[in-house]
């Protein structure tokens, strides 16, 4: 038994669950390659130009999957992950999206997951997962929904104590877990909001986490945050949730917003991502009337890396000017009692 999972859209979400879950039904699990230009134009190419960015490379990494003879791939419909809180369209009907555009004779295992609709739960969701296989027992299912959870919350919490997502992610499905131990100091701090399909792919963000860290850039992810958090934030920001997204975007970057020890915001999404652009102007009005510089990166298949680099960097150069002006004048009150100044690398990093 085998099944292929595209590695976008819910992979990175969701990816440990359904990597516990299948696994334990003894169910071969098939990655599509990471992300190229290739991938995105092979996508772009069977969609109309006006799909987001994140769908063109899925339907790139279904075309993927295929070329490796696969022929049941794993394409759920997220409708609803609690009630009244929705995914975009897009996300919704991607099933019926990928029957229409790629014509090619292969299974589409398009398990429906709908907390809004009554008698409906993840229950049914998983059956759904494995019912081509012909897994029906619901005992052995919900043995392997627990295995799943397993996996899903080691996870999270190596995310959440600042492990990075690639290394969580290879030791949650080697059944271990691991602590970060940076204790590294950085001037700059920024918190970096984005879905996670536009944040850890690498050829979609431009491997940013590497550019930051090359920049002395301590990054802060929603990752980092437990729901507790994200919902206060979501309050301080008086937002309520709508999207099954929110907490990622507006309720991480409300957060982050009102920590003291964050430097600056930078966002990235997909050019005419319809919810994001919504969440992404409460956003700059709440970043604005709380003085916290943000930086907004609009992503599409034609993005250049030159400009997006350069963006980074002037971004993270006022960030280090403005600091250091802080510091100044901090110390020039303090130079009334004292007859010198002396700014050393140590003031910046505190």
């Amino acid at each position: 038994m085998q099944i292929g999972i595209p590695r976008a859209l819910s992979y990175y979400n969701f990816f440990p669950f359904y990597y516990g879950f299948f696994s334990d039904l003894g169910i071969e699990i098939v990655i599509s390659d990471k992300t190229t230009k290739q991938t995105m134009t092979v996508g772009s190419s069977l969609v109309v130009p006006e799909t987001c960015l994140p769908v063109k490379v899925y339907v790139g990494h279904i075309l993927n999957l295929l070329d490796k003879g696969i022929d049941k791939i794993f394409v759920p419909s997220l409708q609803s992950i609690s009630p009244k809180i929705y995914n975009c369209s897009k996300i919704r009907g991607l099933p019926d999206l990928i029957r229409n555009v790629i014509k090619r004779d292969f299974t589409i295992i398009e398990a429906t997951l709908d907390k809004s609709e009554k008698n409906h739960g993840l229950y049914d969701f998983l059956t759904e997962m494995v019912k081509p296989f012909g897994i029906t027992d619901i005992e052995k299912i919900k043995k392997a929904s627990k295995n799943a959870w397993k996996v899903y919350n080691n996870f999270h919490i190596m995310t959440r104590s600042g492990v990075s997502y690639t290394k969580a992610l290879k030791s949650a499905i080697e059944n271990k877990v691991i602590i970060a131990e940076n204790t590294n100091a950085y001037p700059i701090n920024i918190a970096l909001i984005a879905h996670g399909y536009n944040l850890y792919d690498e050829r979609v963000s431009m491997k940013i986490f590497d550019k930051l860290e090359k920049l002395e850039v301590r990054v802060f992810t929603a990752e980092q945050l437990t729901t507790e958090q994200m919902h206060e934030g979501l309050n301080a920001i008086h937002s309520k949730l709508y999207w099954a997204n929110e907490y990622e975007i507006t309720g991480a970057a409300a957060h982050y917003i009102q920590d003291k020890n964050i430097d600056g915001i930078i966002t990235i999404n997909a050019f005419g991502c319809g919810p994001d652009s919504l969440m992404l102007e409460r956003i700059s009005r709440f970043a604005s009337k709380s003085e916290k510089p943000i930086l907004h990166l609009s992503i599409d298949e034609q993005t250049g890396e030159a400009g997006f680099v350069t963006r980074l960097e002037a971004f993270v150069d006022m960030l280090y000017r403005k600091k250091r002006s802080t510091i100044i004048n901090k110390l020039n009150i303090q130079n009334r009692k004292s007859k010198y100044t002396d700014i050393k690398c140590k003031d910046l990093i505190q």
